[in-house]
């Protein structure tokens, strides 16, 4: 058994659960064991009694009675796949801010975020290169598509993690997205509201795509999430595809590839939602226009805007075009430098 320890929660940590945070640095101690030694006092803080589900944060101090020493590598953390020299190398490269709190990259497309049944190469394994002088690697507090790239958040500690979740959570961020879609939406600045519901049945995709609801048919439709973009036509070819800016109020799944394909103008490189089951055919039907445009998507997170949540000031990440949508930009004769700093402002 180890003896009584008194341990002041450190800064870097997040408010939470005093059964969450035992398990945390005790994680051999199995839930019944913190429950028992609740009822009976054993755990305290600040000196007072407590139940598992009190809330403990920076600043406290947390009585821990004594408790079994764990088996021999019991409580030893599996170790983490080695990051090779190369990945090392590129997950580096993707840095566009870092500060002791945070770090942003520009995610490259065709690298998922997390990892998945074949998924074993991902940004949160690749991670393990972003600790530098940190314990611990930094943790993902959103999520982009694998195919899409730009801006994507890492917190370097749990506090830092709990706080930028919770503002994503609670609409206090702000996003921008770019794309190169199919024929020119119209009006050029509007928004789309449908809702988003997963499709059903067994067929290929199930349950991976995303149907769209007319708001009038929301209440009707089981499972269905209100959804709501902004979009701003930038700049078109002819009638043949168009730069769109895009803000997500909402955050659903495929949003902006399922919103901009309903209006007819899928996001050109998205046979998802773009090929031959789109129902809204548009104008732009058709995510593949050929030529010497790339078959890749043309989704892009170009900037994310936060309160800082140490220093508490704005930032504003911006990314800079994947290769295949930078080709794009050149073969249809557009710059980075030719978009308006909110060219939402007209919907504010």
């Amino acid at each position: 058994m180890s003896g009584v320890q008194v341990i002041t929660i450190g800064p870097d940590e997040a408010e939470q659960r005093l059964d969450r945070w035992v398990k945390r640095h005790f994680p051999h101690v199995g839930q019944g064991r913190i429950e028992k030694g609740c009822r009976k006092g054993e755990f305290r803080v600040n000196g007072a009694k407590v139940k598992t589900s009190t809330r403990v944060g920076p600043g406290d101090e947390v009585r821990v009675p004594p408790l079994p020493v764990p088996d021999q590598g019991q409580d030893r953390p599996k170790p983490q796949p080695r990051v090779s020299d190369a990945d090392a190398k590129l997950i580096k490269s993707c840095i566009i801010y870092q500060d002791d709190h945070i770090i942003a990259l520009n995610k490259p497309p065709g690298l998922p975020t997390q990892g998945g049944s074949k998924q074993t190469r991902h940004v949160d394994g690749l991670a393990e290169a972003l600790k530098f002088d940190r314990d611990e690697k930094p943790r993902l507090v959103h999520r982009l598509d694998k195919d899409t790239s730009g801006v994507l958040l890492l917190a370097r500690t749990q506090a830092v993690a709990s706080a930028l979740t919770a503002a994503i959570r609670h609409r206090e961020t702000r996003k921008i997205y770019w794309a190169v879609v199919a024929g020119v939406p119209t009006p050029y600045l509007g928004e789309i509201r449908f809702g988003l519901v997963k499709a059903q049945g067994g067929g290929k995709g199930a349950g991976e795509k995303m149907i769209c609801v007319h708001p009038r048919e929301m209440n009707q439709t089981p499972g269905a999430k209100r959804a709501h973009t902004l979009y701003a036509t930038l700049y078109r070819v002819a009638s043949r595809a168009a730069w769109v800016a895009m803000e997500p109020i909402t955050g659903r799944t495929h949003q902006l590839r399922a919103h901009m394909a309903e209006i007819g103008h899928p996001i050109i490189g998205d046979g998802k939602y773009g090929g031959s089951g789109q129902e809204n055919m548009g104008d732009g039907w058709g995510a593949m226009i050929g030529g010497e445009v790339s078959r890749k998507l043309h989704l892009h997170a170009r900037s994310m805007t936060f309160l800082h949540p140490v220093t508490r000031k704005p930032v504003t990440v911006t990314a800079p075009l994947s290769e295949h949508m930078a080709d794009t930009f050149k073969t249809f004769g557009w710059t980075e430098d030719l978009a308006a700093d909110d060219p939402f402002e007209a919907l504010q």
